[in-house]
């Protein structure tokens, strides 16, 4: 399934991502404010854009972890 979704398009993995993302925040029936959503479609288009590096999570973690040391 998530193979699947990475082979989908840049566009199309922004909307499965912000539907993904929605309904993890979501309140059984609340849905998200236009802000947030608007927030959240801003962020997609800036990572399909390149407009921001995008970095290993593993890496920004331990470089964290180091600096706390």
């Amino acid at each position: 399934m998530v193979a699947e979704a990475l082979e989908l398009p840049p566009q199309a993995r922004a909307f499965v991502a912000e539907k993904l993302i929605e309904s993890l925040d979501l309140i059984p029936g609340e849905e998200l404010s236009p802000a947030w959503r608007k927030e959240i479609q801003a962020r997609c288009r800036e990572v399909d854009e390149g407009v921001v590096e995008l970095r290993d999570a593993a890496e920004v973690f331990a470089k964290a972890y180091a600096a706390l040391e």
